[in-house]
Order: C-alpha cells, then structure tokens, then sequence
C-alpha cells in the first residue's frame, strides 16, 4: 500500500487518505437526485455512509467545501486517450506516422490526467491502436499513472475500406499487407467472430464496430452501412456471448437500424438517425451517446480550415443535422448517456457536453444523470460506481454552487477523488 501511495504522489501528486474522511457540502446529487445537505464518509476505497445520518468513524478528518456540490465522479463513455487531439489534419495524420508507439503512449498520459482533474473518474474508450489502451489501462489500474478507470476495446471493427480501417487513405502497399480480423478490419460473419475473440484474448473489456461510415475518415460517406446485417449480428452476439458489452459508431440511419437489431448496447454520434431507428432504440431500449463535443470541436477546426476538402464536407452536414436528431431522441425518452469523443477536441473538455446536451432541451438534471448513474448502467458497473452509495467507489467530486441552476457549474470541478485517492483540493491550503 506505501509503493502504491508512493507511485501515485510521484506520478500526479494524488493525495491517499490513511484515515477516514467526511466530505460536508451544502447539497449532494447522488446520482439520481438533488439532496441536503451533503455528506459523504469515505473509508479506504470505498464509500462507508452518505446523509445526515451517516456513521461517522472515530478520528475522521472533515473537509466541508460549503456553498458546494458533492457528486459522483463523472464518466465518459465515448473517448479516444491514446489520440492526441491537432486541429491540423494533415499534421495530426503526419504525427501519427513520425511518432514511436513508446512515445505516442508517454504523450497519451498527459490526456488521461486532464480527463480525471476535471471530475472524470470512469470512461469507456472505444478505439485505440497497437494495444496502447490496454497499457495505459493497465498502468491506471496498478496505480503507476493517475488517470480515469478504463473501459477499453482495443481495435474497434469495421469493414475494408471503412471508417475503422486503419490504411483508409494511404496508398496500396505502403504497410505491406492489406488489414484483417487483427486490425479489427473484417468481411464475413465468421471473421467478425474472430475479431471479437482476438480483442477479447488481449484485453479488451468492450466491443465497439463501425456500422457507417464516419466523418473524419478519408474514402467513406458518412452516412452509409458498413457492415451487413449477418456480419452484425454475428459481432454482436459473439461479444455478448463474451460478456463484453458492445457500442456501434453509426452515423446513418440504416447502419444504426443493422446494429440496433443486432442488439447493440449504444449508439455512438448518430448524426443522421431517423425517427424510426429512435423509435426501436426507445422500444429495445439502446442508449444513444451523442457526443456533441466531438461536433463542437469538429465546428471550431472548420474555422480554422483545418480539414481538407472531404472531410470538411461530412462535418459540415453532421454538425447541421445532430441537433435536430438529439431534439428529438430526448422528446421521445431514448436512454441518452453522456459520452463526448475526446480527441476530436483538446482533451480535458469533457464535461462541455453536459451544458450542451441542456441547451437541446435536457433538464440539468438529467444530463448530470447521464454523465453518473446512466452511463454506469451501460458501462455494466452501476454496482460499483455512478452514484453515491455505501459500498460503492469512493469516486467523488465538488463543483461550486447548485449545477441544477447553472450546468456550467460542472465545468468548474474543484475537488477530486477517486477510490478514495484525492487527485485534486484546490480548497486545500
């Protein structure tokens, strides 16, 4: 346990709790509601009791943020933390290309320890190359590198030529072999099997496939299916079959409809969605994450020219078309997680989508929901973190004043702890 506190303060001067610790706040969101006031008693990693009336150990140490919220640590379930985020397309492709793995990994924890000191604590990253992911998972975990909890996919699966094809756009014969099920690039049902079975044999704790075409991908539209139905289907039932939950990048409608019959966990982005495939998400009960700052971020690079001309093209239409989508998937009461595509934008922004999933018509409430107990609940783990409960993850932030009133609010996190480690007290003197 002193190696671990050890490496941690070396690696992002966390702060590890030798005894217990009540948090005091004016008022609490659980997870679910709004509640006053707030009180959370942390013991090691794991929270010990929550309320007025909690048991409060002998000799804890209190630290009451005052005119403050106390809440579940956030999750995102949509990132990309070994990418790095260039508003220059071309010179972020060229990077990609220059750039040892070794160092591109070292670069990568700067993201990860921008993600957690904003109040992320949990996220689900869903697409990663050369096992980046599962090394950087890895060393969160052993306490080696601060950093959110990783949920990781290891390759996401696609089709040749598709989104997901790592050699989309480069020429013929410059890597030396075409892609394959190892690259998570596939062409029938059973090589969808395989490709599950190889990224669950290294490591990988969630499935993701592209069921369309994508928007920052070089020979693709961004709306069409990618995989067939039968190729679907059997990538889906294979990696549940795994236990391994599953998550569809599907911009277009039909591509999205193949993987919601499929059985897919969640929709991802979703641009292009139309009312029926909200209809049989709302009825299946699919989650939709529409990672709105990957549109945000996508928006602000089109200002600067940053794209050549194609893809220049697809953003511009999927940034015109989200809002209506996310309109109206929220009217009609489609499970919405809060999940943001980090890297398309400047690592550390996540918690942007939750004012601007409130400006298309969520209550605060919900969005805080989203990015807590919902997200939770399709990461599979709502039994371990996304609400604050005895025995669950000690995973919990302060942000100022009442985000209820104010969303932004959230943006301005203060205080961070996860399993009971304090990575961030600006409140400290």
């Amino acid at each position: 346990m002193k190696c671990r506190i050890a490496l941690l303060l070396l690696a992002g001067s966390a702060f590890a709790q030798e005894k217990a610790l009540i948090l005091k706040a004016a008022r609490m969101f659980d997870g679910h509601e709004m509640r006053t006031p707030g009180l959370v008693v942390v013991n090691g990693s794991r929270i010990f009791g929550v309320g007025p009336g909690a048991p409060t150990p002998a000799g804890a140490q209190v630290i009451d943020f005052g005119d403050a919220t106390l809440a579940p640590g956030f999750i995102d379930a949509h990132t990309h933390l070994s990418m790095m985020y260039n508003a220059d397309y071309r010179q972020n492709e060229l990077d990609q290309l220059q750039r040892t793995i070794p160092e591109r990994t070292l670069r990568a924890t700067e993201n990860l320890k921008k993600t957690l000191m904003v109040g992320v604590t949990t996220t689900r990253d869903v697409g990663s190359s050369e096992f980046m992911d599962i090394g950087l998972r890895n060393a969160v975990g052993a306490g080696i590198i601060p950093g959110p909890r990783m949920l990781v996919s290891v390759h996401a699966i696609g089709s040749t030529g598709g989104h997901c094809d790592g050699q989309n756009g480069f020429r013929a014969g410059m890597f030396g072999r075409e892609t394959g099920p190892e690259d998570g690039v596939i062409n029938n049902p059973d090589e969808g099997r395989r490709a599950v079975r190889y990224n669950v044999k290294y490591g990988a704790d969630v499935i993701k496939i592209c069921a369309t075409g994508g928007v920052l991908s070089l020979t693709d539209e961004v709306d069409i299916p990618q995989l067939t139905q039968e190729e679907t289907n059997a990538i889906v039932d294979e990696a549940h079959t795994l236990r391994k939950k599953t998550a569809a990048h599907a911009h277009g409608a039909e591509g999205a409809k193949r993987a919601i019959r499929a059985g897919i966990d969640s929709i991802e982005h979703g641009a292009f969605l139309d009312d029926e495939a909200l209809d049989m998400m709302k009825a299946r009960g699919t989650y939709y994450v529409p990672t709105l700052m990957a549109l945000e971020g996508g928006k602000e690079i089109l200002a600067k020219g940053g794209y050549p001309p194609l893809v220049a093209a697809k953003m511009t239409a999927a940034v015109e078309s989200i809002n209506q989508v996310v309109r109206k998937a929220i009217a009609k009461g489609v499970r919405i997680g809060m999940g943001t595509d980090a890297a398309v934008y400047p690592h550390g922004r996540n918690v942007e989508e939750f004012h601007l999933l409130t400006a298309l018509g969520m209550n605060p409430l919900d969005a805080l929901r989203a990015g807590t107990y919902v997200d939770a609940e399709l990461l599979g783990m709502q039994t371990r973190i996304g609400t604050l409960e005895v025995g669950k993850f000690a995973d919990v932030i302060a942000m100022p004043g009442d985000p209820t009133q104010n969303i932004r609010l959230a943006e301005k996190v203060f205080f961070v702890m996860k399993e009971g480690v304090i990575y961030r007290n600006d409140t400290r003197p």
